[in-house]
């Protein structure tokens, strides 16, 4: 691994930043999704908001006539996934890490669980990198 320039090592820290709060985030709304997933395909139900059955409730999806709150998630993580993937497009490019570092960090917001676990493994590594980059322009 090796940084490309002194003034990188900024830009990867505030990435890293970036990137832990995307991980955590996306980690809690991935495992909503799964929870999301077994109600609709395990018991035929969505969760919906404001409807004739309550404040939220778990409705037949084709009875919803709220707002559908299985579909606002799916949107959501869809969305928060996007933000994950390009920080971790930022750092694969500033630290210049492999391909296949990017596509495991990448697992991160479609594997349930695997987030959080990144989401301190990702920042070691990068500071790593720049530990590495800074004894060597030392040197």
């Amino acid at each position: 691994m090796t940084i490309g320039a002194r003034d990188d090592i900024p830009r990867i820290r505030r990435t890293i930043s970036v990137y832990k709060v995307s991980a955590i985030v996306t980690g809690i709304f991935l495992l909503l999704l799964v929870l999301m997933m077994v109600l609709r395909y395990g018991f035929h139900v969505d969760i919906e908001l404001l409807g004739p059955y309550g404040f939220l409730a778990l409705t037949p999806k084709e009875l919803i006539s709220g707002i559908d709150l299985s579909t606002a998630l799916l949107i959501t993580h869809g969305w928060l996934y996007v933000i994950y993937l390009a920080c971790d497009f930022v750092l694969w490019r500033l630290v210049r890490w492999s391909f296949g570092r990017f596509l495991f960090i990448a697992l991160g917001g479609i594997v349930p669980l695997l987030s959080f676990f990144l989401e301190r493994r990702v920042p070691r590594l990068a500071e790593t990198a720049i530990a590495e980059f800074e004894a060597g322009a030392r040197a």
